[in-house]
């Protein structure tokens, strides 16, 4: 009997052990938007026929994430992230009576189911780690802070979320580390596909491939650098650089793509700030892109099935400007001395007041002459943060783009309720 009580004992250890060093964690929101302007797919082509269009409402889950993560020990970490956009994906066969019973495929809801990140991890000393494998490229505010605690907007920042890929989750190598008020990150990852540029959006599907695989015909390298000397403040920058054109599948050994690199580069500055009741962030971004009036011609125009083409052109440069900043008002209430408000401060709850402005353009100069002039865009939004516990936010928020006097502005009124933090580990 106590060869077995001491089995169990051992068994419990060994699963207690296991347990913690398991870490289960993630992030989402559920989203309402109303929309005071046209969906019309030519509001932007027509805008004077869809001046008076009626607004349209959206429900949405943006983002619903799973972390996973595992310490082997030895200083060799394992890291995952699952990510469902939108709701994932719906399919289903269906038996079509009108159609003498024939079996169909249908497809039920849009979304993806992504694996934003699987990476070894070896740590050698606080300053020196080596990440391998798929990972979260740090350029720009929202892809090193990309959970829904870190804006104050419903959705994230709309500028960079416009012109970058977002999250932008790339296969490569990482060395990272922090040393002092420094925090330093080095990649070597997979290119991006120059097919899978736009005029609206500039790279933002430039990482993403419609092929079971990522091709790495070419390659990219990002860097980044955070300096939190200032207490409460951390300033960061980073940047981009890679070959885009040629990144396709097949590789060609001559043409057009084995002309042209299609030279991506990409600087960024942001900061945050909390303090005093306050919460600052900022970014601005500003990109280049080589060969780009080369675009519209290159890929596979023989196939009309083939995923690599191009409808129309991109434009060789893009920004992106941020700023938004919120005060906390229940944590002023409480120095009043209310009894009240003092309580629902010592309980960690924050209620902030925010606005925030940014400008951005995804065609900011013109290919072939050609323009795109919807796509020069100052928004503002004001709202407010209810955090009732550290890891939940309740958000609702005013916004207004602004576009040039052709074209119609776009208010809208959304609301958010979303979350972020470790379960347990």
């Amino acid at each position: 009997m106590k060869s077995i009580v001491s089995v169990l004992i051992a068994c419990c250890a060994v699963t207690a052990s296991a347990q913690s060093r398991l870490s289960v964690g993630g992030y989402g929101e559920v989203n309402f938007s109303r929309n005071y302007y046209s969906d019309h797919v030519s509001r932007y082509s027509q805008p004077e026929e869809h001046k008076n269009d009626p607004s349209h409402g959206r429900l949405d889950i943006p983002h619903a994430v799973i972390y996973l993560g595992y310490d082997f020990g030895k200083g060799w970490t394992l890291g995952t992230e699952i990510e469902f956009e939108h709701g994932g994906v719906g399919l289903a066969y269906e038996k079509e009576d009108e159609e003498g019973g024939e079996w169909e495929q249908e497809t039920e809801k849009g979304g993806e189911v992504e694996l934003e990140q699987f990476w070894i991890q070896k740590s050698f000393t606080p300053w020196a780690n080596i990440r391998v494998g798929h990972i979260v490229v740090p350029v720009g505010l929202n892809n090193a802070h990309h959970e829904p605690l870190n804006y104050f907007t419903v959705y994230r920042p709309e500028g960079e979320n416009t012109i970058l890929p977002s999250t932008w989750h790339q296969t490569g190598i990482s060395f990272w580390g922090r040393y002092g008020d420094f925090r330093y990150e080095a990649q070597l990852v997979a290119g991006l596909n120059a097919d899978q540029f736009t005029n609206t959006g500039w790279i933002h599907k430039g990482h993403k491939s419609p092929t079971e695989f990522d091709v790495a015909n070419k390659y990219g390298v990002a860097v980044r650098l955070d300096n939190y000397t200032v207490p409460g403040l951390r300033i960061g920058l980073s940047g981009y650089y890679g070959h885009s054109i040629g990144n396709t599948y097949p590789a060609e050994k001559d043409g057009l793509s084995a002309t042209y690199n299609g030279r991506v580069a990409i600087g960024a500055v942001d900061l945050t700030y909390k303090g005093h009741n306050w919460i600052v962030r900022g970014q601005a971004d500003y990109g280049y892109l080589g060969s780009a009036d080369q675009l519209k011609y290159m890929y596979n125009r023989k196939n009309s099935k083939s995923p690599f083409k191009h409808s129309a052109f991109v434009s060789s440069n893009a920004y992106a400007v941020g700023l938004e900043a919120g005060y906390d008002i229940l944590s002023a209430i409480s120095s009043w001395q209310s009894a009240d408000s003092q309580k629902l401060n010592a309980n960690g709850q924050k209620l902030y007041l925010f606005g925030r402005y940014e400008a951005y353009n995804a065609y900011a100069s013109a290919t072939k002459n050609t323009h795109y002039d919807y796509t020069d865009v100052k928004r503002m939004a004001v709202g407010v943060n209810y955090m009732p516990v550290k890891e939940i936010v309740i958000k609702a928020e005013y916004s207004k783009r602004f576009l040039k006097s052709a074209y119609n502005n776009e208010p809208s009124l959304s609301f958010s309720v979303a979350y972020a933090g470790f379960f347990g580990h």
